[in-house]
């Protein structure tokens, strides 16, 4: 039996640390392991190298041209990248064919590459745009917005198949983009790098001391619920100041000062900013965290719950993303807000900042529930997605 020749399109990849370089890399990286023959087409560079089995190609054009110019206008821009993509990888599918191509559904990268005559397309499916306030702003934002989320629909619509975080994602996706129920879909969740796991494991858990640590991981915006956060420290703080509470500093990582709203003298003293952190710093922050704080109201794969879990840390999040309810609520690995406010955020935090015996059950659980994706499951599940959409594709033709 033949390899599966498979094609991945990326805005970036490693060593960019972005969340969705990181996925593109277990994706691909997970294919060549369980055996098919793993090509990424990547937007951060030229050239074309060979990275852990994985052949990466460059679709940066050379500098000078109008693309660059375009790609910062409103709307039209976001025809460019997928254009420089589809000619790459149309001359490429020609000189030696592709089985499967896939793409993510951000801002639509495979937009025209999803046209290429007999090769099945596979949209695996993060964040919508429009969850992040695409079409929010001026009126020069909103259409450029609107536009985006439209034309990442009519390119998912495209597919013969489609790749969900969680069942819940699935659901609310299809509705947004009107997908045909009769293509294939599965539930597919993602790994971390192996040596990441290598790092984590064992990791010690903090004895009790008279200063707690929580750690958040992430951009100051809605999306995070950073106003969440920020809502239940403001409350927290000033519950430790009359010493209902222990102490406790909130490690901020990815936030600067110029990103936080006015906070009071009690709430300030309780935060330290790191701004971005390399690997090795953050891993560092994990081991030194009581309680990882991650208020997102919707994440596209949930990288951060597992890195989480992955050094044995209780995670604390919101009920109303579906990640966090699959990968924290279902193992009992932290605890979960009723709902995305200050408030409710502060009334799970209480009682975790408050019990040490909870925290320490919390972290058995999250030892207990770290590694249950891996690179073994996501190759081989993703694999047979792409079958079933080569079946899906050849029937509809």
């Amino acid at each position: 039996m033949s390899r599966l020749r498979t094609a991945l399109i990326a805005w970036d990849y490693p060593p960019s640390a972005s969340g969705l370089a990181v996925a593109a890399r277990e994706i691909a990286e997970s294919l060549a392991a369980a055996g098919a023959e793993a090509h990424v087409y990547t937007l951060d560079r030229q050239g074309s190298e060979v990275i852990e089995g994985v052949r990466v190609i460059g679709c940066q054009p050379p500098e000078g041209g109008a693309g660059p110019w375009l790609r910062r206008r409103a709307a039209i821009g976001h025809l460019v990248a997928p254009r420089w993509f589809a000619a790459r990888i149309a001359a490429d599918h020609r000189q030696r064919p592709f089985d499967c191509l896939e793409a993510t559904n951000w801002y639509a990268p495979g937009a025209f590459a999803s046209r290429i005559p007999d090769l099945p397309f596979v949209t695996r499916h993060s964040t919508p745009a429009i969850s992040t306030g695409a079409i929010s702003g001026g009126l020069r934002d909103r259409m450029d917005g609107r536009y985006a989320c439209r034309l990442e629909a009519t390119t998912a619509r495209r597919s013969a198949g489609h790749i969900f975080n969680t069942q819940s994602h699935g659901e609310k996706v299809r509705a947004l983009y009107g997908l045909d129920e009769a293509a294939p879909q599965a539930v597919i969740g993602l790994s971390l790098p192996p040596e990441r796991l290598a790092r984590a494991a064992g990791a010690p858990y903090p004895p009790a001391g008279e200063e707690l640590r929580l750690l958040s991981v992430g951009r100051a915006e809605a999306r995070k619920g950073f106003d969440c956060l920020m809502g239940a420290l403001a409350i927290l703080a000033d519950e430790v100041a009359t010493g209902a509470l222990p102490r406790f500093r909130l490690d901020l990582v990815g936030i600067g000062a110029e990103d936080l709203p006015p906070l009071d003298d009690r709430a300030r003293s309780c935060l330290t900013l790191h701004g971005r952190l390399d690997d090795a710093a953050l891993d560092a922050a994990y081991r030194e965290a009581d309680l990882v704080v991650a208020p997102s109201r919707y994440e596209s794969f949930g990288l951060v719950y597992q890195e989480a879990l992955a050094f044995g840390r209780p995670v604390i999040g919101l009920s109303v993303d579906p990640s966090a309810r699959r990968v924290v609520g279902d193992s009992g690995a932290g605890l979960l807000a009723a709902d995305a406010s200050g408030a409710a955020l502060a009334d799970v935090l209480r009682p975790a900042l408050g019990d040490a015996d909870l925290r320490l059950q919390l972290h058995r659980r999250a030892v207990a529930a770290a590694g249950r994706f891996t690179r073994q499951t996501l190759g081989k599940e993703t694999l047979a997605l792409y079958e079933a959409a080569r079946e899906f594709r050849r029937q509809s033709a």
